[in-house]
């Protein structure tokens, strides 16, 4: 249960946001896509089941949550902590009406408002996109919100020991994948869980056609009851002599990032200081080294090149680098949440970095 005084923090910090941008209203989108459902739930308690959810979040006055009246479910109404609940046959127009002439925010405009809305609320309002500024109002979360965090990296963390006790050359990634994900919903996950396995550099679902070979590279991604997505994870087996040359790069990764994430420091900073080590072995990183999560899986800044967003103690990030070695083929892909502190980077899950036999 998130606190009353959780819930105005979010609000106020939000709020700030909108007067630097001088916009009169936000319009905060989710979908039943996993991972893009959370930024609904942070601003209402509601956690997306079916279909789609906006937040009406004005600069002045009580937010409302708008559903879309032809699909009367999508998730459990009563755990919205806003009291304004609206079923609109046409929620973009329902929103263009409130919002006509106003200056609009739009959290969600370019990868999760249907199109339809869209539509209906420029023909009303003045709308601009959103999506850095609330992913920044929120980057820094609050100790509740860390407490949080740390519960699902618990629970994360013991499901991939389960995923390695359960792991054998030979067994199907579903089999192996059961015990963690069974896990992972016994302790209030519910089906905020994307589960993968790496094929080649290529993620596959863990389906029972799926088998595994020597070696393997899982993704597991989980947020737990308090709603906030962590990443935590180990490659498991033999690998060759090309992916042990890759695990030196990332042991290099795992310590320049205990001082790379620390107040002050760039998130293009923190880039260059992890991925150094990956580009003095001569490899390229396939996939992005590292974003901040939080209760959506990917939210801004990541930690890249040329991101100069300033980290802040308490931001949260995924560090993950896909280093690929030039046959395409051979790859390393290990998971770690990160908590930026005073005093530097704290991977949260506390697992060494090595690949498990």
């Amino acid at each position: 249960m998130v606190s009353r005084q959780e819930i105005e923090r979010r609000y106020a910090v939000l709020r700030e946001a909108m007067e630097t941008q001088g916009v009169d209203a936000v319009v905060v989108c989710g979908t039943e896509y996993t991972g893009f459902e959370g930024a609904v739930t942070y601003l209402s308690g509601f956690v997306i089941v079916h279909r789609y959810a906006y937040v009406l979040f004005p600069r002045e006055g009580e937010p409302s949550i708008v559903f879309p009246a032809e699909a009367r479910y999508v998730g459990e109404h009563a755990t919205s902590w806003i009291d304004d609940q609206v079923f609109a046959e046409r929620p973009g127009e329902w929103l263009g009406e409130r919002l006509a002439g106003k200056r609009v925010g739009v959290y969600g405009l370019d990868y999760v408002m249907t199109v339809r809305d869209v539509d209906a609320l420029r023909g009303k309002a003045d709308v601009i996109p959103f999506d850095v500024e609330f992913d920044l109002a929120r980057a820094v979360k609050s100790d509740e919100e860390v407490e949080s965090v740390r519960d699902s990296v618990r629970i994360n963390t013991q499901g991939f020991h389960l995923f390695a006790e359960a792991y054998a050359p030979g067994k199907s990634a579903a089999e192996v994948l059961a015990p963690a994900e069974e896990y992972f919903v016994a302790e209030g996950c519910g089906r905020l869980t994307m589960n993968m396995v790496l094929v080649g550099a290529e993620f596959a679902i863990a389906r029972s056609d799926t088998l595994l070979g020597e070696f393997c590279i899982p993704s597991l991604e989980i947020a737990g009851p308090g709603g906030h997505w962590v990443e935590v994870s180990r490659a498991l087996g033999t690998p060759n002599a090309e992916v042990g040359r890759m695990l030196e790069a990332y042991e290099e990764y795992f310590e320049a990032a205990r001082t790379a994430l620390r107040p002050g420091a760039t998130a293009h900073d923190a880039h260059r200081a992890v991925s150094k080590g990956f580009t003095d072995h001569g490899y390229h990183l396939g996939h992005v080294t590292g974003h901040s999560i939080g209760m959506t899986m990917i939210e801004h800044p990541k930690i890249g090149e040329g991101i100069e967003t300033e980290l802040k103690e308490n931001m949260v990030f995924s560090m993950h680098p896909h280093v690929i070695a030039e046959n395409g083929h051979d790859c390393l892909y290990m998971q770690d949440t990160w908590l930026v502190t005073a005093d530097g980077g704290e991977p949260l899950a506390g697992l060494p970095m090595r690949i498990y036999s």
